[in-house]
């Protein structure tokens, strides 16, 4: 972006200054590789125009100041620590995996053959639970959406975990997701 002061002068004449370029675009994000002082981002627009200015990105530091206020919040913070291991414990092999899908594959069918669910095109989809990201804010909503569109699903992989799991260990963290899962 070019800034420009753009003025009438006394005489009625119109008169430009320019007082150089901002790179604007995405912005930094502040990661080594964005502002690295030999070969990062920043240092690539300088070496095409010394005159750009290093502005971190606006949006991103929201997000990082969103999820830090959030982890000052008790009941926010247990809340993502208590999702963070469901998701972890439903999502910790493959068979888990597989078994959630097949679960989830199940109470779809169960719910379109009782008429509970439209059909149509790219509806009613079979996925996974999502993890939330650190720098995200918007990936802890996606997990906690994919958690409520698989809760049933998730409850069932939890419970065949505690009748089954190999370990007491296994077993007791699988309780205490499903005890936290169904106290909201």
């Amino acid at each position: 972006m070019a800034i420009v002061l753009r003025f009438v002068d006394k005489e009625g004449l119109i008169q430009e200054r320019f007082f150089g370029l901002v790179h604007v675009g995405q912005g930094y994000d502040g990661a080594s590789n964005m502002q690295g002082e030999w070969n990062g981002l920043q240092a690539l627009i300088l070496n095409d125009c010394p005159y750009a200015y290093y502005v971190h990105c606006l949006a991103h530091r929201l997000q990082l100041a969103l999820i830090a206020s959030s982890r000052e919040v008790i009941h926010v913070h247990h809340f993502f620590t208590k999702l963070t291991s469901i998701v972890n414990i439903v999502g910790a092999s493959c068979k888990r995996n597989d078994e959630l899908k097949n679960a989830q594959a199940a109470e779809i069918e169960h719910m379109i053959a009782i008429d509970e669910l439209k059909t149509g095109k790219g509806m009613n989809q079979i996925g996974t639970l999502q993890r939330a990201g650190d720098t995200r804010w918007g990936s802890h909503l996606k997990s906690i959406t994919s958690l409520v569109n698989m809760f049933s699903a998730t409850c069932i992989v939890l419970i065949n975990i505690i009748d089954n799991g190999t370990t007491y260990s296994q077993r007791g963290d699988a309780d205490a997701a499903y005890e936290a899962m169904t106290s909201y």
